[in-house]
């Protein structure tokens, strides 16, 4: 028999997601793209604290941050493009008015630390191997937030240097943490502004640091998820791209999920995870008429069935999704 593809051979995680963990994704587009996920499907997750964020050193000072529980103040952020803005985090968390642009900022700190400290999981996706040092203090920043290009300096990071930062890191994380289950993936993503070849270079460097960090530690601590590979091997064709021809299109990132679900998430939340998605999917019916007695009737079964979720485990939060139907039936 033909084969048209090549499948990527997935391994036997040892640990796997469980409705009763905290998990904490960091990272590129892509980890946003499975945190929405796992949101949607109502798992106890915090993504990107900090936005979105592309390269290893930002993601580094990103975790130092939570750790330390930092308080940002004035002197952390600046005023530019009429917007107040931290080269710390995206610019999701820029504002016109700098208390709100504190206040989002460290109400995200604060959770996250909370989130990380107590998490069975934490998701690591580097997209770059890029960085950009402000020239005023020599550190990297995770955004440029349109600053003139005079005032970085750019450069590709080197794999020694960004693994002994990790180690570091990892074993401050653990020390934290001793429970904690770090996996890593590389973004699918392509950097296309950097050019063809210097995105494959940059990735290198990403996959070269990853593996000496896996090479180094237990592998009941940390492991890898192939993203890449599969974007790469499996689905090796540019219908799963966006229109840009860069970014993955919503049936290339359902297919990871698909995959991903299928060895990182435990038997009983598979089962769970069904019985959430149906209810999710009943929040999003149209009935013809919004105050008949069918569409009544539905409404009543759904709160019932997402009434008896919740009380068969307890662990489970789907509040929103309960609030839903219990507003429905009052209007």
């Amino acid at each position: 028999m033909s084969r048209f593809r090549t499948k990527i051979e997935l391994p036997d995680y040892e640990k796997k997601l469980d409705y009763r963990d905290k998990i904490v994704l960091m990272g590129s587009c892509f980890a946003e793209s499975i945190g929405e996920k796992l949101t949607s499907r109502c798992f106890p997750v915090d993504v990107n604290p900090f936005g979105i964020l592309y390269n290893p050193v930002s993601v580094g000072n990103s975790l130092e941050l939570l750790m330390e529980e930092k308080k940002f103040k004035d002197k952390d952020i600046f005023f530019a493009n009429g917007r107040w803005n931290s080269y710390h985090h995206h610019s999701r968390f820029s504002h016109q008015d700098k208390k709100i642009c504190l206040e989002e900022i460290n109400k995200r700190v604060t959770f996250g630390a909370e989130q990380l400290r107590q998490a069975g999981f934490l998701f690591i996706t580097f997209g770059t191997a890029w960085v950009y040092e402000n020239r005023d203090d020599e550190k990297v920043v995770s955004n440029c937030h349109k600053q003139p290009v005079k005032q970085f300096l750019r450069y590709r990071l080197n794999v020694d240097e960004t693994v002994a930062r990790w180690e570091t890191l990892l074993t401050r994380l653990w020390e934290m943490n001793p429970g904690l289950q770090v996996i890593f993936t590389v973004s699918p993503i392509r950097h296309w502004k950097d050019g063809a070849h210097e995105n494959q270079i940059s990735k290198s460097v990403l996959f070269l640091v990853i593996e000496t960090l896996l090479n180094r530690f237990e592998k009941v601590r940390i492991t890898y998820f192939p993203s890449y590979e599969i974007v790469m091997d499996e689905l090796r064709d540019y219908r799963f791209y966006a229109p840009d021809m860069v970014h993955l299109s919503d049936t290339a990132v359902d297919y990871i999920w698909e995959r991903f679900s299928d060895v990182l998430i435990t038997k009983d939340s598979l089962s769970i995870m069904n019985r959430v998605e149906k209810l999710r999917r009943a929040t999003e019916h149209r009935p013809f008429d919004e105050h008949g007695k069918d569409y009544r009737l539905f409404l009543d079964n759904q709160l019932t069935q997402a009434d008896k979720l919740m009380k068969q485990y307890p662990f489970l939060n789907i509040q929103d999704i309960l609030e839903y139907f219990l507003r429905k039936l009052k209007e």
